[in-house]
Formats: C-alpha cells, sequence, structure tokens
C-alpha cells in the first residue's frame, strides 16, 4: 500500500506553523515537501533505560514496554537491535551497555557514565539502522539532530516540570511519541508525532472472573502517589488493603517516617515488590485497584494491567486517567479520598468482562506496535526523500 503524505525540511509537526506559544516561536520561514511511501521491513535500534533490565525483574514500567515492543517489532520480521543492560532477555540483537541494570548494580556511583558510553557506541554505528527509538527522555537529543538516520522519542514521564520547556524549545525539531493526550498538554507545541497508548501481551495477565475480599495498591511508595490515602481508604471501609511496591532511594526517608508506621494496622499487608506471575494473581484476585495517585500520571501501566485481569480501577482525576479508566464501567474516576470511600462498594456493579474486553480492545501491543510501525515508516521514508529529490510545493 502506497501513501501520500507531507513533511517540513525545518520540521514535522503541523503545530509548529501555529506561531508563538508560551513565549517560544517557531521557525516563520518553513519548506513543505509531498513524498510517497510504504511499507517495508526495517532495522530498528531501542534504546532503553539503564535503571533496569529489559524486562525488568520486577518494578520498571518504560523497561517493560521497551519489552513488549522489542519482541514484538521481532515476531513481524524486523531486525531490531536493542541497546540496554547485559542482564536483559530478548529475541533481538542484545547490545549490552552496563553489565546489569543500575539500580541494584553494586560498585556504579556515577549512572551518567554508561548513559555517555550508550550514546557515543548508538549514534556511532547509525549506518546500521533505519531508525533509532530512543526511550531515554531527551537525553538523546543533541546527536538526534546530528544523525541522519531519524531519531524518534518516546517520552514516558512527566513533562510540566518549568525546566523542560527551554529544552524542547531548543530541540523544536526532535519527533516525539506521547504515551497520553494529558502528557503532551504542557508542551502542546512540540513536534508530535502522535499518542500511542501502551500496550500488553494479551496472553501476559489471566481473566480472573471473580475477586475475593481484598484491594489492591501497586505501585511506588512515593508522596505522589500517596499510599497513604490507599491506607486511609482500606481502614475506612473495614477492607483489607495488599500493597506491593518499590521503595526508590530518594524515598526511603518518606517511607521510614510516614509510611511504616502505618502499615502495623491489621487491614494491610505490604508484599514489597511483585514478578510478573506474583501481579497476576495479586491483581487479578483483588475487589479493585486503588490507585490514589497524586501527580499528573503519564500512562499508568498498573491501570492496564488490572483492566487485563478483569479488575476494575479506582483513580484519581489526575493526567491520562479519564484517557484510560471509563468511569463508572471499567472503574471509577475520584477526587477525595471521601468519594474513593464511597466508590468502593459500587465496584460490585461493575462487570469485569467488560474491563477484559476494554483491554483487548484498546491496550494490547499488537495494537502498539502497529501505531508505531506507521510512524517509523513515515520518518524514514520522509528522511529518504528528503535526501533525494523532494519536490517544493509550498513556501511558507
Amino acid at each position: 500500500m502506497t501513501y501520500l503524505s507531507i513533511f517540513s525540511k525545518t520540521a514535522s509537526a503541523p503545530s509548529l506553523l501555529l506561531g508563538k506559544h508560551n513565549g517560544y516561536e517557531p521557525p516563520q520561514r518553513l519548506n513543505t515537501y509531498i513524498y510517497l511511501w510504504k511499507e517495508f521491513d526495517m532495522r530498528i535500534a531501542q534504546l532503553a533505560p539503564l535503571a533496569e533490565s529489559v524486562p525488568p525483574k520486577q518494578y520498571g514500567g518504560t523497561e517493560r514496554i521497551v519489552s513488549y515492543l522489542t519482541e514484538e517489532l521481532v515476531r513481524q520480521g524486523h531486525d531490531v537491535t536493542l541497546f540496554a543492560s547485559g542482564d536483559s532477555q530478548t529475541t533481538a540483537h542484545l547490545e549490552p551497555m552496563c553489565g546489569e541494570g543500575l539500580r541494584k548494580a553494586n560498585g556504579v556511583c556515577n549512572p551518567q557514565a554508561p548513559f555517555t558510553l550508550m550514546l557515543e557506541k548508538t549514534f556511532a554505528s547509525a549506518d546500521q539502522f533505519d531508525l533509532f527509538h530512543s526511550h531515554l527522555d531527551f537525553l538523546a537529543f543533541p546527536l538526534a539532530r546530528r544523525c541522519g538516520t531519524p531519531v524518534l522519542t518516546t517520552l514516558h514521564g512527566r513533562l510540566d516540570l518549568p525546566e523542560l520547556k527551554p529544552v524542547f524549545a531548543e530541540f523544536f525539531d526532535c519527533p516525539l511519541i506521547s504515551i497520553s493526550d494529558a502528557q503532551r498538554k504542557p508542551l502542546a507545541w512540540a513536534n508530535w508525532q502522535q499518542t500511542i497508548y501502551h500496550g500488553l501481551p494479551e496472553d501476559l495477565y489471566d481473566f480472573h472472573p471473580v475477586s475475593h475480599f481484598y484491594l489492591a495498591y501497586v505501585g511506588r511508595l512515593t508522596p505522589e502517589k500517596r499510599p497513604d490515602h490507599a491506607i486511609e481508604i482500606a481502614k475506612r471501609i473495614g477492607m483489607p488493603l495488599k500493597i506491593a511496591a518499590k521503595i526508590d532511594p530518594v524515598d526511603r526517608e518518606y517511607f521510614r517516617t510516614v509510611i511504616e508506621p502505618l502499615l502495623s494496622h491489621p487491614l494491610v499487608e505490604y508484599l514489597g515488590e511483585v514478578t510478573d506471575s506474583e501481579k497476576n494473581d495479586l491483581i487479578g484476585n483483588a475487589y479493585a485497584l486503588l490507585a490514589p495517585f497524586d501527580w499528573p500520571e503519564p500512562f499508568g501501566l498498573v491501570f492496564i494491567e488490572a483492566l487485563a485481569c478483569g479488575t476494575p480501577v479506582l483513580a484519581y482525576r489526575r493526567g491520562s486517567v479519564p484517557e484510560i479508566i471509563k468511569d463508572g464501567h471499567t472503574g471509577f474516576i475520584c477526587d477525595t479520598v471521601e468519594q474513593m470511600v464511597r466508590a468502593v462498594p459500587w465496584v460490585s456493579t461493575l462487570s469485569r468482562q467488560r474491563c477484559r474486553r476494554d483491554f483487548e480492545k484498546r491496550f494490547t501491543v499488537k495494537r502498539m506496535v502497529q501505531e508505531y510501525i506507521r510512524t517509523y515508516e513515515k520518518l524514514v521514508s520522509c528522511q529518504e526523500e528528503r535526501s533525494s529529490h523532494p519536490l517544493t510545493v509550498v513556501n511558507f
């Protein structure tokens, strides 16, 4: 199949034609070209964070998505090289950038050293690939701008921090993927190619048609995730709460002073970090997943893990939540602790089958990869046309 599309010599985002936004003014002259492109197999480099292995052995949402994406691309016949920690497991070609995931690595005092080496090694091999797909936030932007091979960046974190605006204004031409529409709002003028929701393998989690009598909390024990609210909700309704979460070094004092004293309550059980198989039973058997996350959630992988199990989600109205959870159908979206307490009894009216169906329709890895492939092909074809003999059709 052949497609007709348009790209800009200076930047490929149509939003850049809209003029000044929040004090940043895009280029005033853009040369726009028409080109043709078609589907083909590609040589793709996936650049993963080095904090965890790919896939992670326990917690690690970004590395988990990189793994699902990589394995499905290989299954579909693409030639994929994964730049990641040496303890990663993949059917792609693995290029180890360090011995093991840095979060638990011994003897690594400066994590920027392996990242710097990673950037040099990956971009030095640019002629071996049709496209780089970076999951390193903005760290690869300076090299991406100078690279003859297209570089697509998926942003996995929050974008509302003030120090990010000048970075993205400087690198306005770098093509980006958002993981929710809410995530991109603070930088709405950036070079967004598409919003692509995360996806999971359909057989990763089992459907659990019947729940047990407890609530589940899965995530990080950090102030913005409000595990204290989850505990308060469980106590108010008299329902057991099982907590599976990691504690980052920066949050150890918060855990020691705020959360640890709350764990002595007889309704609360802290399980530490759990594996995928353990999570399958923990979330799948839960009456509901509690997600009182009080920050602009970029996506929330645990939401779709719960839906895959058939488990409804109770979440605060923050960030991506209204995009992922269908209020009154696959869960309840709340604004306060009191609202969430009142919503818990109504979970029994929700269909666990509908939760699973919504996952199968919207959040599978096959759907995610199809959308990424379309974006890959557009960028690669754009680069090839730009390097050959483009036809100028419009001058601004």
